[in-house]
């Protein structure tokens, strides 16, 4: 479902197709914008009603403008919350964590505000009314035990740094002294094939640990064929072929059920072409990880959006690094010029190449921000309980 679309177009419709692309992207940006300034405004503003928080929305105040302002409540502008408390969660050996749930609570043990730890361990709360909280941190796997923080007091404009922020190790958590790399890397795939939006639409590269050990050539490979020879690859095949055939795209491949046999065919080639270059043959030669990182709500959105985007560009190399993402680069442009080799020449060119190659790219960090700000929620994600080595 995610990934490279390798779909060759005709001259005829590649504007269409274009301006598609484009209009999706815009379309996506803008829905993310709303969708994610609603949660964070309620954030700035805790103690405000839903309908001020949803008027506040640009689109929502748009629509609302023409309305009477109605009264203001005495004393508003000092209630809303102003104070911050930022920390970074650690382990016992001191080493960060990232993943962690952090949530902040009244004295009462109300949860106010939740997050995940960021990459470097690190969360910040803003927008906190006056009152005593407390912070408390636990992590989502087993072995592992929680933190609470002492209360504190929050003014208006304060900002509190909470140190100390250690989640304990239990007993019976097994160390590995030394760990076979190819046996991490295997676990890793076998979480990502049970990665699926909804439970059906395979979303097996991306991942979730931002601490994940790099793949080996075999396990790219495997987890590259799996995506091209899943049900849903097939049924997507089918609809792509199916609006070829109806708009009459290709009309050299002819009509009827051998035209539509063709087409789909042309479409497979291109989708399974495009696939193993980008997540597999690529990757393995220039050592790189051709999955997508997840960053979450532990950064901001400004940096999520940065991080999405510059997928097809900057890749996380086998060695832990950020580099020129040769991989996704060239196999948008290699499989968009061995398209012309299953299309008919009316049908192919230098121009088209080029064409498909960009429409790929947009493709990929289209798909990454999905990825990124829609899927992580509907996403199931069985991670398997591994059996620990003496």
């Amino acid at each position: 479902m995610l990934g490279i679309k390798s779909i060759s177009i005709s001259k005829s419709s590649a504007k269409m197709r274009i301006a598609g692309c484009a209009a999706r992207v815009v379309a996506l940006i803008v829905v993310c914008a709303i969708c994610v300034s609603i949660p964070l405004l309620a954030q700035e503003l805790p103690d405000t009603p839903r309908a001020e928080i949803l008027a506040s929305v640009p689109i929502v105040h748009a629509l609302a403008s023409a309305a009477p302002a109605g009264p203001r409540t005495p004393g508003e502008e000092e209630t809303k919350g102003t104070a911050t408390v930022s920390g970074t969660v650690l382990d016992s050996n001191g080493t960060v964590v990232a993943g962690a749930y952090v949530a902040i609570e009244s004295a009462s043990g109300k949860v106010i505000f939740t997050m995940t730890s960021g990459l470097n361990g690190e969360f910040n709360f803003t927008g906190l009314p006056p009152g005593v909280f407390k912070v408390t941190v636990s992590v989502p796997r087993d072995g592992w035990g929680t933190y609470t923080s002492p209360e504190f007091q929050l003014h208006p404009r304060d900002f509190q740094l909470v140190t100390g922020v250690v989640v304990p190790i239990t007993s019976s958590v097994s160390v590995r002294v030394s760990a076979d790399p190819v046996e991490l890397a295997q676990e890793q795939v076998q979480i990502a094939l049970r990665q699926r939006v909804f439970g059906v639409f395979p979303n097996f590269f991306t991942s979730y640990d931002p601490n994940a050990p790099p793949l080996q050539s075999k396990q790219k490979f495997h987890l590259a064929l799996r995506t091209v020879v899943d049900p849903v690859e097939f049924a997507n095949v089918a609809g792509i072929a199916g609006i070829e055939h109806f708009n009459g795209n290709f009309h050299s491949f002819g009509g009827g059920v051998e035209g539509y046999a063709r087409r789909y065919g042309s479409a497979y080639a291109g989708i399974f072409t495009s696939r193993i270059l980008a997540n597999a043959v690529f990757p393995s030669i220039f050592h790189q990880d051709p999955r997508y990182f997840y960053l979450g709500a532990g950064s901001s959105v400004r940096t999520r959006t940065f991080h999405a985007i510059s997928g097809p560009f900057i890749a996380r190399g086998d060695n832990g690094l950020a580099e020129l993402n040769y991989s996704r680069i060239l196999a948008s442009f290699t499989s968009a010029a061995m398209s012309n080799l299953y299309y008919n020449a009316e049908d192919r060119g230098i121009k088209l190449t080029m064409i498909n190659a960009v429409v790929h790219l947009g493709d990929y960090a289209a798909s990454n921000l999905i990825r990124e700000f829609v899927l992580e929620r509907i996403t199931t994600k069985k991670v398997p309980k591994l059996a620990s080595k003496p």
